[in-house]
């Protein structure tokens, strides 16, 4: 491979403008597969619960928690996986997660019994949280500095697709072949990718032991905290929202748009990945304030929507378009943050993630059982005010009016 690709320094961000390079697609689509795969294995069951929870012999709510492990998994052993693997060189640890994540995907499309299937999921989970700590900083090191927006951006799309488009397409496959063909898929997919990576991706070294900041202290540099807590409070907002999004159509009198309500989402998700990638090397602030602002309007609009399709459907364009772009958004805000940290922030920010994704499915749960499925959006609008001050404040570092390379 070539030799600029193997002498950076252990950065997981290129510090030296390179403006003849070009984005090397063909590696980081790779990594938008392993993004894909990871994200749709994560929230593939909720599609296949009937029928998990028949061939398990468990209900439905305990074939559900395979998502819970799956989080847990990742919040768990994200932070602690990075921190002992932080010298190992780049491409052997990206192969060895992916590597393992197949082989947990294979247990669970073969296991009969609910306790093997649940470990199988946890080990999925530990499998991408590790991946996950990896992927955000290995787009940016292979994209010279004004184009690591559009790298990133790159490599975040696999998100979207594995909402809008993965999830229904494992559920009609599961549907058709059984739930267990699903997950098998899941596993060739994941040794074709695992022959893309070995072919296509670069190799990097990891960080030298006497260059290493722990990964906890991480979270005092300055910038990295305020993007934490934005990560955490803007993801479990969207969580919330998401998971009972049927449930919540169904009170208007939607319930079966709901597949065509998260096709529009993923749409309008993936423009907002393009404009993000497009415009995130010099207007990360303003894109931050943007996605927040533009999910508190959809917020609004469906807390007031009362049955209007119209109304819905434009506030899902504009809930698209705020989250779409997020996850890019936010990576790049806490690598810039971290600096040479930035692996150790990723790991974090995966932590928090996961979190928030768990606590999003408990909250909904609460808020459905206490004030209803109406109370979604009025929850969205309280929970995305305190990051919109979060955002605001940190204009020094985290998301700073000017980015510095």
């Amino acid at each position: 491979m070539p030799n600029d690709l193997t002498q950076h320094t252990a950065s997981p961000v290129v510090t030296e403008p390179q403006q003849g390079r070009k984005l090397p697609l063909l590696a980081l689509l790779a990594l938008s597969a392993a993004v894909f795969l990871t994200s749709l294995t994560e929230t593939l069951p909720a599609g296949l619960l009937p029928a998990m929870s028949a061939g398990l012999g468990v209900s439905e709510s305990a074939a559900g928690q395979t998502v819970t492990l799956y989080a847990l998994g990742t919040a768990l052993t994200a932070i602690p996986l990075t921190a002992a693997t932080a010298g190992r060189r780049r491409k052997h640890l990206l192969l060895a997660a992916m590597a393992g994540f197949g082989v947990a995907n294979t247990v669970t499309a073969l296991s009969s019994d609910y306790l093997l299937t649940m470990a199988a999921r946890f080990a999925a989970g530990v499998a991408a949280g590790l991946a996950w700590a990896l992927l955000a900083g290995y787009a940016r090191r292979m994209a010279p500095v004004h184009l690591q927006g559009k790298a990133l951006a790159i490599a975040m799309a696999g998100i979207p697709l594995a909402l809008s488009l993965g999830v229904p397409a494992g559920t009609f496959l599961g549907t058709a072949l059984g739930w267990q063909a699903a997950f098998l898929v899941m596993t060739a997919l994941t040794v074709v990718l695992l022959g893309w990576i070995a072919a296509a991706v670069p190799d990097f070294p990891g960080q030298p032991r006497g260059g290493r900041i722990p990964v906890l202290r991480t979270a005092r540099i300055p910038g990295v905290a305020p993007v934490l807590f934005v990560t955490l409070v803007f993801v479990l907002a969207h969580t919330v929202l998401y998971t009972f999004i049927a449930t919540f159509l169904q009170r208007l009198g939607m319930g079966d748009a709901a597949d065509r309500v998260l096709l529009v989402f993923g749409a309008a998700s993936l423009v907002s990945i393009w404009f993000t990638g497009a415009h995130l090397h010099r207007r990360l602030r303003t894109l931050a304030v943007a996605a927040t602002l533009l999910f508190a309007a959809a917020a609004g609009l469906l807390a007031v929507a009362s049955g209007s399709p119209a109304a819905v459907y434009l506030a899902v364009v504009l809930w698209g378009l705020g989250w779409g772009g997020a996850p890019t958004l936010l990576q790049t805000a806490a690598g810039d943050a971290a600096g040479e940290s930035a692996d150790a922030a990723q790991a974090m920010l995966v932590t928090l993630w996961n979190v928030a994704m768990a606590g999003g499915g408990v909250l909904g749960g609460i808020l459905l059982g206490v004030l209803g499925a109406a109370s979604f959006p009025w929850s969205v609008l309280v929970l995305l005010a305190p990051v919109l001050i979060v955002v605001l404040a940190a204009r020094g570092h985290g998301f700073p009016a000017r980015r510095t390379p």
